[in-house]
């Protein structure tokens, strides 16, 4: 057996259809990256620990257990992407899998081409320095210095309020993931009491109009419907 290269990321397959887990192999087995497929939560599990993945795509409905508590288990040692699918449509579904520790969540069916844009995402995002993650990021003329507390858009400031600057960081800090509003409401106003939705709808909007090139049309901030938000480094 020809030895694996240093520079070839593993990406884990955990469902139960084998369809999905083909699709999923035709779309990211290539020189850069191999897709490894267990059928069960059991067998992701141990493919997980053994195999070390930098990507884990993981259906909720397995044979053997609930694909939340899998997440959970793989949470217990493990911090690479997560990512969900899912023919449960339900908001309530999607946020239980996003508290059990998952980073994004693609309802079925879906197409490749959505699932190859979300894995690239969730890789860019664990693969990016941890400094440079934290202190600044650039998205076309579009700047923000997390260190110096300061935006700029094609080379002119941006004044924020403190409120819409602690939501801007954090997006920023979580780039390409997507965050619940009540992920949202703690971070910016440190707890969960009162409307998350309505408040976030409001800064939200007004984060919108000071960023984003076409407010309502927004690249950069991005509406999960009934699960809240996802800031884009790749619009």
């Amino acid at each position: 057996m020809a030895e694996q290269r240093s520079d070839v990321q593993t990406i884990l397959v955990i469902d139960d259809e084998p369809q999905i887990r083909r699709l999923a192999r035709n779309a990211f087995d290539n020189g850069h990256t191999r897709v490894i497929e267990a059928a069960t939560g059991k067998e992701g599990l141990d493919h997980a620990a053994a195999e070390q993945p930098a990507l884990i795509i993981l259906d909720l409905g397995l044979p053997d257990r609930d694909g939340r508590e899998v997440c959970k288990e793989l949470r217990a040692f493990t911090s690479v992407p997560i990512i969900v699918l899912s023919a449960r449509h339900q908001e309530s579904e999607k946020i239980a899998a996003l508290d059990a520790g998952a980073d994004d969540y693609v309802t079925k069916p879906f197409s490749t081409r959505e699932l190859q844009a979300r894995v690239r995402a969730q890789l860019r995002r664990e693969f990016r320095s941890a400094p440079e993650a934290a202190s600044r990021l650039e998205i076309g003329d579009l700047a923000v210095d997390l260190t110096a507390r300061l935006v700029t858009k094609a080379g002119r400031h941006v004044h924020l309020t403190p409120t819409e600057w602690d939501l801007l960081r954090a997006f920023v800090t979580q780039a390409d993931r997507t965050l619940t509003h009540r992920d949202l409401f703690v971070a910016v106003w440190g707890n969960v009491s009162g409307d998350a939705q309505q408040y976030l709808r409001v800064y939200v909007g007004q984060l919108r109009r000071k960023i984003e090139d076409d407010p309502v049309r927004p690249r950069l901030i991005k509406t999960e419907p009934g699960v809240g938000y996802r800031f884009e480094t790749n619009p």
